[in-house]
């Protein structure tokens, strides 16, 4: 289907955009670490808390500038089946928590879209998106990763890990079978989550008093794919909780009329035999349905906090918009900034809103849920120290995101954060997609054409 060749190339593409974006971040926050350290040291001498740590915990880690952190590839990754889509071993980063956090663990997904069909699966096989071959040696930790106080309050000096995503089915399918018909790819999400964990707890996660497990996009599906199964693996003592960044997708007709993200999962499911995993849902619905957060929410039974932009601009751009629905490219600079919209195109945007508000008013009743709904035209808002915690990070009651999930997480007061519609909230950072015209020429030899 058309929307192969969409998810093949202007996904890995934006997905590239969006990880110089970290490297820009990096370079900021090595300069603000250096003034933000002063800072701190003054915040400490006043009596003020910094995460949830007492006054003695030192002010900053040893190496406070923002962490390069080793990859690390599975150990004996071929026996365990845990490899990606070209056969490579499965990879992860981790840095080990210090002080007060010695024991205690963030594990974050990686995302990074779906690949839906042979071809597109394969055309992953050349990138970090399906191979360890060509992930990073070193990645900085950035935001919910960060190991900078003033930057991670909470969460700064806990164990953390960032898990790679090479399966392209939001660590979720199996088959056991390299060859599709003639073509080698190694669906093995499943076993690549089943190794990893395993290796984790073998390096401290069996023995973690308090866990988060947590991701974004994909990495935020598949957030809620596996939060119970995180919490059976950790001891019944221990504060387990998950907290899932734009992995809220929703199921709603394109401007056409047309389900486009319900077909495009309809393959994703089929092709790497997800539904295996929702054996309960499967009996009474579409393989296709049960992929979605709306219905696996219902069932997990671990405290779990949901962070969205209400508009959501992959959303907007693959579900509610995707090519195919807007031929004319009507749509197109309103797709690339939210500020581009005229006024029909923002009451469509106002009821995506809403749907999705709907979406989420049975989960709004859970007493042990959270939710940090702003209105910014963003994606993937805690692995950006910019938006997760900073001056100018988005607020919704003049609480940032890492505030509004620490309260959740330490259980100092109900977080259920609902921003009130564009373009009321002058603290968002909305997102300018204008510039990934220019990285598709710069990367067109490096990624391929679509």
């Amino acid at each position: 289907m058309a929307g192969g060749e969409i998810h093949r190339g202007e996904i890995y593409r934006l997905w590239l955009w969006w990880r110089r974006r970290w490297g820009a971040e990096r370079r900021r926050a090595t300069v603000i670490w250096l003034l933000a350290a002063a800072f701190v040291v003054l915040l400490l001498a006043a009596g003020s808390r910094v995460g949830d740590n007492a006054l003695s915990e030192p002010a900053v880690h040893p190496s406070s500038a923002p962490a390069l952190v080793e990859l690390t590839l599975v150990h004996d990754a071929e026996a365990k089946g845990a490899l990606c889509l070209d056969g490579s071993p499965a990879a992860y980063h981790l840095t080990k928590g210090f002080g007060s956090g010695s024991d205690k663990w963030i594990v974050h997904l990686e995302g990074g879209g779906w690949c839906l069909s042979l071809d597109s699966c394969s055309y992953r096989k050349s990138t970090l998106l399906g191979s360890s071959n060509y992930m990073e040696r070193q990645i900085s930790f950035v935001g919910i990763l960060s190991s900078i106080p003033s930057q991670n309050p909470d969460f700064y000096n806990w164990n953390k890990v960032k898990v790679r995503y090479c399966d392209g089915a939001s660590f979720s399918g199996y088959r056991e079978s390299e060859v599709q018909n003639g073509t080698i790819l190694f669906f093995r999400g499943q076993r690549i989550w089943e190794a990893i964990m395993g290796e984790l707890l073998q390096k401290g996660l069996a023995n973690s008093k308090q866990a988060l497990l947590t991701g974004c996009s994909a990495g935020g599906l598949a957030t809620f794919i596996h939060c119970d199964d995180f919490r059976a693996l950790l001891p019944n003592v221990a504060t387990v909780k998950c907290f899932a960044d734009a992995g809220f997708f929703l199921n709603e007709k394109d401007i056409s009329g047309k389900r486009f993200i319900q077909s495009l999962y309809s393959d994703v499911v089929q092709l790497q035999d997800v539904g295996n995993k929702f054996p309960d849902c499967v009996s009474r619905m579409e393989p296709s349905q049960c992929f979605f957060a709306e219905e696996i929410i219902k069932s997990v039974t671990t405290p779990f906090f949901i962070l969205n932009a209400a508009y959501d601009f992959w959303q907007i751009r693959y579900i509610l918009v995707p090519a195919e629905s807007d031929p004319e490219k009507a749509w197109l600079r309103c797709k690339q900034s939210i500020q581009h919209c005229d006024s029909n195109q923002l009451q469509t945007l106002q009821g995506f809103r809403n749907a999705m508000l709907s979406s989420l008013s049975e989960f709004k009743q859970k007493k042990n849920g959270g939710m940090f709904i702003d209105s910014c035209f963003a994606h993937c808002q805690s692995i950006d120290g910019y938006t997760w915690h900073s001056p100018n990070s988005p607020r919704i009651n003049n609480k940032t995101i890492a505030e509004a999930v620490g309260d959740w997480f330490f259980d100092r007061k109900e977080t259920k954060e609902i921003d009130c519609p564009y373009p009321c909230n002058p603290t968002c950072y909305n997102v300018d997609l204008s510039q990934l015209s220019s990285i598709q020429q710069s990367d067109r030899s490096s990624a391929g054409s679509n």
